[in-house]
Formats: C-alpha cells, sequence, structure tokens
C-alpha cells in the first residue's frame, strides 16, 4: 500500500499543488504516469479527471485512490475534450485552495521526471511552461511533420497573438491558483492546441509572469494518439480569429485616444 506523505507544507515556496491528469481511454498508461509522479514530486497530490472511459480507465484510477490518499478522481459523463476536462480540474482544485495546479498528459509524453524543474521555476512566476522550444529540450520520436506541424504552429501563434513564448502549444504546465483566479475561464471553450494557445494569451493579457522550462517530449508508446486533423484546424481558425479580435480592439482604442486627445486640443 502506498504511504500518504505529510503534505501539510506543500511544494516548498509554492504550496499545495495539485496535478491534473486528464482521461480518455488510457487504462494502459494511467497507473505508470500516476506512480511516477508520486515517486518524482512526493509532496504534490494528483486529481486523475477521467471522462468516462470504455476501457476501465476510471476504475483503474479508484483504485488508485483507494490505496494512496494522494490520488483523487473525477468521473465525468462522457467525452467532452481535454480542454473542459482541465477546465473542470481547474475548479475542482480552487474550491479546495490548493496554490497551484499542473497540467500532465496522461500518455507519458510529459515526463513526470521534469516536474521538480517546473515547479521550481514556479516560486517566481505564475504560470510555467514544459517547453519543447527553448535551449536545452529533447523531443524524441516525433515523426518530422509532427516536428514542423509544431514548430511552424507556435510560430504563427506567436506572431498573430504577440505572446512571447516558444511553446504556446505545449501542455505540461504550473498555473498559480491566484492567476486561474484572474482569467476569465468561463468563457474558454477551445480544445486541443488552441487551449493551451488560449490560456497563453489569456494569461499574458492578464500580465501574467510566464516562464518556460525545457522539458524532454517524448511521443506515447502504448495506446492512441488524441490528435487529428480537426484539432489542427480548431487551433488554426481560433488563433486567427483571436488575432483579428485584439488588431480590431488595439485600433478602435486608438481612434479613441486619437478623437479625446482631438477633443481637448486648445
Amino acid at each position: 500500500m502506498a504511504q500518504r506523505t505529510d503534505i501539510r507544507a506543500g511544494v516548498p515556496g509554492v504550496g499545495r499543488v495539485l496535478v491534473v491528469i486528464p482521461t480518455y481511454n488510457e487504462a494502459d498508461n494511467v497507473a505508470a504516469i500516476v506512480r511516477r509522479v508520486r515517486q518524482a514530486a512526493p509532496q504534490v497530490e494528483i486529481l486523475v479527471a477521467d471522462d468516462n472511459s470504455p476501457d476501465g480507465t476510471g476504475a483503474v484510477a479508484e483504485e488508485m485512490a483507494r490505496v494512496d490518499g494522494q490520488v483523487h478522481v473525477l468521473h465525468r459523463d462522457g467525452k467532452q475534450g481535454l480542454g473542459a476536462a482541465y477546465l473542470a480540474g481547474f475548479a475542482w482544485a480552487r474550491q479546495r485552495a490548493y496554490d497551484a495546479v499542473v497540467e500532465m498528459d496522461a500518455d507519458g509524453s510529459h515526463a513526470p521526471e521534469d516536474l521538480p524543474a517546473l515547479l521550481r521555476a514556479a516560486r517566481d512566476a505564475d504560470v510555467v511552461i514544459g517547453s519543447r522550444w527553448t535551449p536545452g529540450a529533447r523531443v524524441v520520436n516525433w515523426p518530422l511533420r509532427r516536428l514542423v506541424l509544431s514548430r511552424c504552429g507556435n510560430l504563427y501563434a506567436r506572431l498573430a497573438l504577440g505572446v512571447p513564448v516558444a511553446d504556446a502549444t505545449g501542455g505540461y504546465r504550473v498555473y498559480r491558483s491566484t492567476v486561474l483566479d484572474a482569467l476569465e475561464l468561463e468563457s474558454v471553450c477551445s480544445q486541443g492546441y488552441s487551449f493551451q494557445v488560449e490560456l497563453s494569451r489569456l494569461a499574458h493579457r492578464a500580465g501574467a509572469r510566464i516562464v518556460e522550462v525545457p522539458i524532454t517530449f517524448a511521443e506515447r508508446e502504448r495506446g492512441a494518439s488524441k490528435m487529428s486533423p480537426l484539432i489542427v484546424a480548431e487551433a488554426l481558425w481560433r488563433i486567427t480569429g483571436w488575432a483579428v479580435r485584439d488588431r480590431r480592439t488595439a485600433m478602435r482604442r486608438g481612434w479613441r485616444a486619437v478623437t479625446v486627445g482631438q477633443a481637448r486640443w486648445p
């Protein structure tokens, strides 16, 4: 039986931390990833947010929670997407007064062994992104088309939205709860890559201090990838829409400033 760590003090410099791991048909992976998180960062707690996986992922998670008090399970009605799962996890954490929330994939592509470095960075940051595209990062076993897609997608997001991060689509993150409280999460409806980009945009617009930490990102070894052309298309469509909206807002503010200035001119 797993032993519960004394977590009252939380992670030094950060506080109580909840790692949210969304799952859908991850029965082959979830136990291993939870075990690695518990070994890498014993002070954190884990919430498995399962979308009623037909392969029994929820039952596997429940058994882990039964023997380990630092593991929790959130059962959701059905497959509603990555963004919705994270928003549910954020709400669960905020209701229970956690100081920070971590996003982590269940498939092993986000190495739990990198989590301590992200948490150390969170001592002096509002948002920490485990980045695939900063010096020192490694991407393992990705085909060339995925490398090109990710590089080009992040470049487009950075140029279109003015968000100064190299990996706006990266899904391995730490959010301070104070930042989540400041964001308009009720307005977020995007999924997949676009969900991560949208939260990057909102955090930047809110004045959050965003730090990137290099990670080792590896393609999943078991199970089926959730990536699809639809997810890519949604990201492109939404990023373009946000960029157009931001430019219109900036132009309106600029015209108002000019008009007010002219009105006050002696």
